[in-house]
């Protein structure tokens, strides 16, 4: 079989890895043309948005779809904004377009990386504010019946950096549209470390975007520069006991209640307490502003980067009883699997 197809520069860890072949799909009707005949052949398949979330530890034996459909289409009643968004759009440039055509509601999600197709698979969130949140629906192509399907936000099942899709969708659906509602009656959302200073009485949302932005430029490397996926683990739910007695023995945690009564904690400060930000392992590290960031140093793999995530993985809980776990998918001969060396 033929690795003839770099996936180097579709994946922003910058993993030098290779696939069978390498198509893209400008258009939904072109997304069920292409998947349809690899699934029905049981061929390995892989679809690829912006590449921000993939960790690759081999080369991939099989088809790489790039889904690359645009268009965005604005609807409004007397309450809401409707937006109906196809799965190839970026999103930061979606969240540009918002404000720039007065529609707020998605500052606090200004320059996640990605596409709008992946957003819905783990429930993209940042400052408070999760897809949930402004989330219709969502529409897809299920491999297994040959059709397009669209969910509720509900029927979604949304959680924490879950959904559908990561469940009992996983690996049969290719989302291929997004509907966003944001309400006309905006409403800032402040209760997050560097957006707490502002006036909510006074606030826009493009103070918002721009603090956002700017804590974020500074926060976390350039993929173009430093490659890496963004934040590589979740933020762990422990219980509200398990929250008291480390609170206890670390006076400095940083924890946010949730609706369920748990706490969530910020993975970055259990992995800085761990002593790890900055930690070298090879060509991958823990990045020395960030240390919920994995950077590639120039040269890593896909197995050394994995390799990183475990010795976190291990240390973190070493030294508080907590398990992390990792966001990117991790993709090998033919396909997902789990975080190994």
């Amino acid at each position: 079989m033929s690795l003839s197809h770099s996936l180097k520069s579709f994946n922003t860890f910058g993993l030098s890895q290779c696939c069978s072949a390498l198509v893209e799909a400008h258009s939904k009707e072109a997304i069920k043309n292409i998947c349809l005949p690899l699934w029905r052949s049981q061929q390995p398949l892989l679809v690829l948005g912006g590449g921000s979330n993939v960790v690759f530890t081999d080369d991939f034996h099989g088809t790489v779809v790039r889904v690359l459909s645009k268009g965005i289409k604005v609807s409004e009643d007397a309450a809401n904004f409707y937006l109906e968004v196809e799965a190839g759009e970026n999103w930061h440039e979606l969240v540009e377009f918002t404000l720039a055509n007065a529609m707020p509601g998605l500052e606090n999600l200004a320059l996640i990386p990605g596409t709008l197709g992946a957003a819905p698979i783990q429930n993209i969130g940042a400052y408070g504010v999760e897809l949930c949140d402004v989330c219709d629906w969502v529409e897809y192509l299920d491999l297994d019946a040959g059709d397009f399907f669209r969910l509720t936000a509900a029927e979604c099942q949304f959680s924490y950096r879950e959904s559908i899709f990561k469940g009992e969708l996983r690996g049969r659906s290719v989302i291929t549209a997004v509907g966003l509602r944001l309400v006309k009656q905006w409403q800032p959302h402040l209760a997050y470390g560097p957006l707490q200073s502002f006036d909510p009485e006074s606030v826009t949302a493009s103070d918002i975007f721009k603090r956002v932005c700017q804590v974020r430029s500074e926060k976390l490397p350039d993929p173009k520069v430093l490659g890496n996926a963004g934040s590589f683990f979740k933020n762990p739910i422990v219980s509200a006991a398990c929250y008291l007695e480390l609170a206890q023995r670390f006076p400095t945690i940083v924890g946010y209640a949730q609706a369920d009564g748990r706490v969530k904690l910020a993975a970055g400060w259990l992995i800085e307490q761990a002593g790890l930000k900055g930690f070298v392992l090879g060509n991958a590290a823990v990045h020395d502003k960030q240390a919920l960031v994995l950077v590639n140093r120039g040269g890593a793999t896909g197995q050394d980067i994995c390799r990183l995530a475990l010795h976190v993985i291990d240390c973190v809980n070493d030294s508080f009883g907590v398990l992390l776990e990792a966001e990117p998918r991790i993709i090998g001969v033919t396909g997902e699997g789990e975080l190994h060396v």
